[in-house]
């Protein structure tokens, strides 16, 4: 999903690119902007996060919470209970058996079949 993501962005920069440098005041100055979208901004970005090895990066510290037990089969969730500090509300779907993955901020969420109704 990275990849693709990415791929749009280099599109629309190039695109962005190509119609700036077709203003002629412009092309003199397109020089100034030839690193703006590269590999090495986005590797140094992701390596500043992840210089001091000895910390969890995000992921694997939101895929140490377990699956969050809810019943019923759709969840609403916010990312945390203060709306000041989560995120858009989403509402999931819950599978029967598979835990179901917060778009937004990855927390998991399982049917509890221990309350489940007949």
């Amino acid at each position: 999903m990275a990849a693709s993501g990415r791929k749009v962005g280099y599109a629309m920069a190039s695109t962005l690119m190509r119609t700036l440098t077709r203003s002629s005041n412009f092309a003199s100055n397109s020089r100034s902007l030839s690193g703006v979208v590269s590999t090495e901004i986005i590797t140094s970005h992701t390596a500043k996060w992840m210089q001091d090895t000895s910390k969890k990066s995000p992921m694997e510290l939101i895929n140490e919470v377990p699956p969050i037990k809810v019943e019923g089969r759709i969840v609403a969730c916010e990312g945390d209970n203060n709306p000041a500090l989560g995120h858009p509300i989403e509402f999931i779907c819950l599978d029967r058996d598979e835990p179901a993955i917060c778009k937004y901020c990855g927390l998991r969420y399982v049917q509890d079949h221990g309350h489940h109704h007949h």
